[in-house]
């Protein structure tokens, strides 16, 4: 939420342009509109956000500000939607509808998604597209995957209560770290042993703290985690038994826990009729299409998809290190072909819709 410098830079770009800006009432982040203002409505989303990382790709174009960095290429994202939006303005008068560009602000927190959808000026929006990029595929190849193609992400945290006391006489207390430790090995075996092997899902316990001191046995103990999922179901089915595990096993060892269960952005499921039209298109663009795994890391994008159907897909941009990472590059050859691929789709798909 911190995108003023971007946000400033792509008004500026769109408006030299003379594409129309929506107010939207938000500090960071645009929507640009490119049509005739009638017929059918599609949506191209790019993020604008970074992160906090130390650039360290050695790049004349490398981030100006340390400790801030688009590791996440979300730079590249903003500049295919960009192109893509200016190659549209060129042909606005043919167009058998309205393209809405969506520079969304703070995508890595889960927010940005909500806020514009907040703004109402997306509802009528009959099909949302995305890109991702994805180092694992060269500069010219495109990942397009039908169906559930990104994970939802929950966080969870149990509090456990249990009774302090002396460490050299456990019995007049309650220790609450055999309750913590007995939880932690039981949230194992709720992918292993209570969801379905061929639903995609994970549990992470990814900190735990008791105690501060060698002799006292704490009154209370903390877990933390995360909770992925490919389907609303499986998620809805994880966290109704992380519950009853925790306060049953908690109570087991004489202590009592309650549990704080956030949800994040819902998976993101892919059209299977949008696929298909995209891989076709990218094929005869001369683009290489693959169909690219499914990932547990999640996206807000899937907050779009539940105002209407979309598709998110892989741009292949290679490079040798992941999306996170301080060195992470994206080969600039890859923004061309990704940028015409999404503004002729987004023609295309007001073409399919004016006629349904």
């Amino acid at each position: 939420m911190k995108e003023y410098k971007t946000t400033e830079y792509l008004r500026r770009i769109l408006q030299e342009n003379g594409v129309q800006l929506l107010e939207t009432g938000l500090e960071t982040g645009l929507i640009a509109v490119i049509g005739t203002g009638k017929g059918p409505v599609v949506a191209l989303r790019a993020d604008i956000d970074a992160l906090p990382i130390t650039e360290q790709t050695n790049l004349a174009y490398a981030s100006e500000t340390v400790g801030v960095m688009h590791a996440c290429g979300h730079d590249f994202h903003t500049t295919c939607m960009l192109g893509a939006a200016l190659q549209l303005k060129k042909r606005e008068a043919a167009l058998p509808g309205t393209v809405k560009v969506i520079f969304q602000p703070a995508e890595e927190i889960n927010a940005g998604a909500a806020k514009l959808m907040e703004t109402r000026l997306l509802d009528d929006v009959q099909l949302f597209l995305a890109g991702h990029t994805y180092p694992e595929y060269t500069s010219g190849t495109l990942g397009i995957r039908p169906g559930p193609v990104m994970a939802s992400a929950d966080r969870f945290a149990i509090q456990i209560k249990g009774k302090g006391c002396h460490a050299a006489h456990p019995e007049v207390g309650i220790d609450p770290i055999p309750a913590m430790a007995a939880i932690v090995s039981a949230t194992q075996t709720i992918v292993s042993r209570q969801v379905n092997p061929f639903d995609c899902a994970v549990v992470s316990i990814t900190r735990v703290e008791a105690g501060n001191t060698w002799n006292v046995t704490p009154e209370t103990a903390f877990i933390e985690g995360t909770v992925r999922a490919m389907t609303t179901a499986v998620r809805d089915e994880i966290h109704q038994r992380l519950e009853e595990l925790a306060t049953c096993t908690a109570k087991a060892h004489g202590c009592e826990a309650t549990i704080e269960y956030e949800c994040g952005p819902e998976p993101v499921i892919n059209d299977i009729g949008v696929c298909e039209r995209a891989a076709g298109i990218a094929r005869e663009m001369g683009l290489t299409v693959e169909t690219n795994p499914p990932s547990m890391i999640a996206e807000d994008f899937s907050r779009y998809l539940k105002l209407a159907p979309g598709a998110l897909f892989r741009i292949g941009t290679g490079g040798a290190f992941d999306n996170h990472h301080p060195a992470f590059t994206a080969d600039p050859s890859a923004l061309w072909p990704a940028s015409r691929f999404f503004a002729v789709l987004a023609e295309e798909e007001l073409s399919r819709l004016k006629k349904i």
